[in-house]
């Protein structure tokens, strides 16, 4: 089955869910730095995804792919320091790790 719009791409969907929950556990964090980081970098993963595949070529939506992987990659990070930093437990930053590493 050809996937007709984004909203098909489960990567997509993930990103989604990731956004949502990472939304939620750093919603009362006054850290506002960190906070909007993170957001912006969580929310930049499923918009990447998104205008890649409106692009008109193979190789466009590629290059968005490889933008979404690297603010994938950038949450994960930021969860690390979150970590460290004791704004999420170890246990919730493995967590949402592994569900960016799905995406």
């Amino acid at each position: 089955m050809k996937i007709q719009k984004f909203e098909d791409i489960m990567a997509w969907q993930k990103a989604q869910d990731l956004a949502v929950i990472i939304y939620s556990t750093f919603s009362p964090l006054k850290d506002y730095g960190f906070k909007d980081q993170i957001t912006r970098a969580v929310i930049s993963i499923s918009n990447n995804i998104a205008e890649g595949f409106d692009r008109n070529s193979s190789a466009d939506f590629n290059r968005f792919l490889y933008f979404a992987l690297a603010s994938c990659s950038e949450v994960r990070s930021m969860l690390c320091l979150a970590e460290r930093l004791n704004y999420i437990s170890p246990e919730s930053r493995l967590i949402l790790s592994e569900q960016a590493n799905e995406i």
